[in-house]
């Protein structure tokens, strides 16, 4: 059986543990280091019929195979993230020998240190928005309708539909046009809090939920101003609770969201 390096991320040598702990992908491989100048990248030894050929790619598709290799990858990477500035490697990339794996470092090791540099201290934050559209419409609604309900009580039953009718549409333009604005100052009141922040893809609503995702932010923030960032985020959700847009923050994580693009070396 062929085997492969399976990588899992970059950090500097000097910072990692010694002896390095842990256990790759396969459940029985240690963790190993391959050190280049004050860099290391963390790699484990994994079976290259395993991410190759046909029946690797619908092995690839098998959630019951890989999620529990994903999760592991990620465990490995936030493990050393207590140790180092880390820049996580995605799922999968495999080198077949040391020298591919060491050539690949020195060839980016310019964008690595950098990145390293840069996020030293840090860790990566999401902040996912949530907005209940049904919900939001009835409150705003119902809030449109006491003020303008002596109006509204002395018209006849058929005008008195019509004009709840109009009152309802001119509430979804209304909340069409909020919630941009919202969710611009929101954003930029977390600014001061934070050392970068990207836009991440909506992700679609699951089953039975009544909810739909309307922001999905990254942010990378100093380590000591995690709790100021949770408890802007509590307050600004006491703020928002009244029209059923919840924040809901996730981390620390490594800098998955901020990695350079490089190309390494991946079988298949």
């Amino acid at each position: 059986m062929t085997e492969g390096l399976y990588l899992y991320c970059l950090v500097r040598s000097g910072l990692m543990p010694v002896p390095l702990q842990g256990i790759g992908l396969d459940g029985h491989n240690p963790l190993q280091a391959a050190p280049l100048n004050d860099l290391a990248a963390i790699w484990s030894p994994v079976a290259l019929e395993d991410f190759c050929g046909p029946e690797a790619e619908a092995r690839l598709q098998d959630l019951t195979w890989i999620g529990p290799r994903v999760i592991r990858h990620q465990e490995v990477v936030a493990a050393l993230m207590r140790h180092s500035p880390v820049l996580p490697v995605r799922f999968g990339v495999i080198f077949t020998s040391r020298e591919s794996l060491e050539n690949s470092i020195q060839r980016h090791y310019d964008r690595i240190d950098g990145f390293l540099r840069y996020v030293s201290g840090t860790e990566e934050w999401g902040v996912k928005g949530f907005l209940d559209w049904k919900e939001a419409k009835e409150k705003l609604f119902a809030r449109r309708w006491l003020q303008d309900s002596d109006r509204l009580k002395s018209l006849s039953p058929g005008k008195r539909y019509f004009a709840e009718q109009r009152q309802r549409a001119s509430v979804d333009l209304e909340l069409q046009r909020w919630l941009p604005e919202v969710c611009q100052k929101i954003w930029q009141g977390l600014q001061h809090l934070t050392v970068e922040g990207r836009e991440r893809e909506l992700r679609r609503r699951d089953a039975g939920d009544t909810r739909e995702m309307v922001l999905n932010w990254a942010f990378l923030i100093s380590t000591g101003v995690a709790a100021d960032f949770r408890a802007h985020i509590r307050e600004v959700n006491n703020r928002l609770a009244d029209l059923s847009l919840v924040l809901e923050e996730t981390g620390p994580w490594p800098p998955y969201s901020f990695c350079p693009a490089l190309d390494m070396e991946s079988v298949r």
